[in-house]
């Protein structure tokens, strides 16, 4: 597995990162169990979470699993660089959600108790918090980064200009910053290519796309409803507009026998500009066809067919909408 850096820092991470949000509803611990082993000995050492994450099986439930995992002990916390994320509602209080420095602060010390670790490697804002001032939000991060709870600050779902102007208050407290940037990214949705991809790269801050296959549009939806096999209503829905695309889609993916969740990774990871696409499996088969995709190469003529298929904004702003 190849490792890049995360971004601006010195950091290396693997070039797809395990998303675990699927840990403890849909995925049992023991399977989760073998899953994150299998990761480690491929290479895939950069694992993501959040402290929301557990759906049916409760909030937290899923850095739970991380931290029964980690307690096998093995090296298995040295090996992996940890992302979790603060800022969704963990309780009925008016101060357990948001970013103001006392829910960062209860927010850590909960993520690491469920986590058993003394330490974040990259700790993540989930969404953007307009009612909370950028100096109290890096009055806290600074107190964990001092303390040895939290090495880097990432951001998830921030615009451009959330970013750059985080930054800016960062560097008046002479603070690294954001270092990271979790968007949703595919095919079929390619609104940050907009601004967020391109400051992103000129200002060195890591790319994590989510949802990389659009929530199974992009992995092979027809083929798997040929075989029997029910797609969601979110899928359904949308393939019901998309039909003609997916098609055409599916045919080039056939054409080129790469299966599409493996051509819509490798997509993703020719743009120079990506660090790392986060995988969620739910089986062992999926994490193995995403270790594949890091293998891919598409070749110029399928990438510019892919950009017929699914067209993105036009470039960067300005010039997509302007002259």
């Amino acid at each position: 597995m190849k490792t890049t850096h995360l971004g601006r820092t010195g950091l290396r991470v693997s070039r797809i990162c395990l998303g675990t949000m699927n840990f403890g509803p849909y995925t049992s611990q023991d399977d989760s169990f073998a899953i994150m082993d299998r990761a480690l000995e491929e290479g895939v050492q950069f694992f993501d979470t959040a402290n929301v994450y557990g759906r049916s099986a409760g909030k937290g439930a899923t850095e739970k699993i991380l931290g029964e995992w980690f307690a096998l002990g093995g090296g298995r916390r040295d090996q992996v660089v940890l992302a979790t994320k603060v800022y969704g509602n963990i309780g009925d209080g008016p101060n357990d959600r948001g970013l103001s420095a006392r829910h960062i602060r209860h927010a850590c010390e909960d993520s690491l108790r469920r986590m058993k670790t003394d330490y974040i490697d990259l700790y993540q804002m989930h969404h953007v918090d307009r009612r909370t001032p950028w100096e109290e939000i890096w009055q806290a991060m600074e107190q964990l980064i001092r303390e040895g709870k939290v090495l880097y600050v990432g951001s998830s779902n921030f615009a451009a200009w959330h970013i750059v102007k985080a930054n800016a208050a960062a560097a008046r407290r002479n603070l690294l910053g954001i270092v990271s940037e979790q968007s949703i990214y595919h095919l079929n949705n390619r609104s940050i290519e907009l601004e967020v991809l391109p400051m992103c790269k000129n200002e060195g801050v890591g790319v994590l796309p989510w949802s990389p296959l659009g929530s199974g549009l992009l992995g092979g939806v027809l083929r798997k409803q040929a075989e029997g096999r029910r797609a969601s209503e979110f899928v359904q829905k949308r393939l019901d507009k998309q039909r003609p695309q997916i098609e055409r889609y599916e045919k080039l993916c056939d054409e080129t026998g790469t299966p599409p969740g493996e051509v819509a990774l490798a997509w993703l990871l020719a743009n120079p500009a990506i660090t790392a696409p986060i995988v969620g499996p739910r089986t062992m088969e999926q994490l193995e066809s995403a270790i594949r995709a890091t293998e891919v190469e598409l070749e110029e003529s399928v990438l510019d067919e892919l950009d017929e298929i699914f067209p993105g904004p036009g470039g960067a702003a300005p010039e997509a909408y302007a002259w």
